[in-house]
């Protein structure tokens, strides 16, 4: 892949799961994982999330509703918690995890409300 997509990538993963986050990710990135991690940049972040068509929040609640119904417990965290990134309030999260609740049933719904509490608190903790 070109390095445009790379860098097109990084920018909108940084921009969805903070600069922080995605510095913690490459500093923790080794020989073993670089191949994964250039492939995730590319891939999810520079060919889908930056396509025209879907808004950014869109993106990022369907993003919450799949790993919370795949039961992606680590992942779902990290995407609440970019909420506050992606414009996606407490109240459509509740909306997603309701839907999820339905369609892939009450226990990967109840999982994700104790992930999102518990997301939840620590930003509040964190004063944001």
């Amino acid at each position: 892949m070109s390095d445009d997509l790379f860098d097109k990538g990084m920018a909108v993963r940084k921009s969805v799961l903070g600069a922080e986050y995605v510095a913690r990710a490459e500093a923790n990135k080794t020989e073993f994982d670089a191949d994964w991690q250039r492939y995730v940049t590319e891939n999810a972040w520079g060919a889908v999330w930056t396509r025209p068509g879907l808004e950014k929040s869109t993106r990022s609640m369907l993003t919450i509703a799949m790993l919370a119904a795949l039961g992606r417990q680590e992942e779902l965290g990290a995407h609440i918690r970019a909420t506050r990134n992606t414009g996606v309030t407490r109240d459509e999260v509740k909306e997603v995890l309701l839907q999820v609740a339905v369609y892939a049933g009450a226990p990967a719904a109840n999982a994700a409300f104790a992930i999102a509490k518990r997301i939840y608190k620590e930003m509040e903790n964190e004063g944001k």
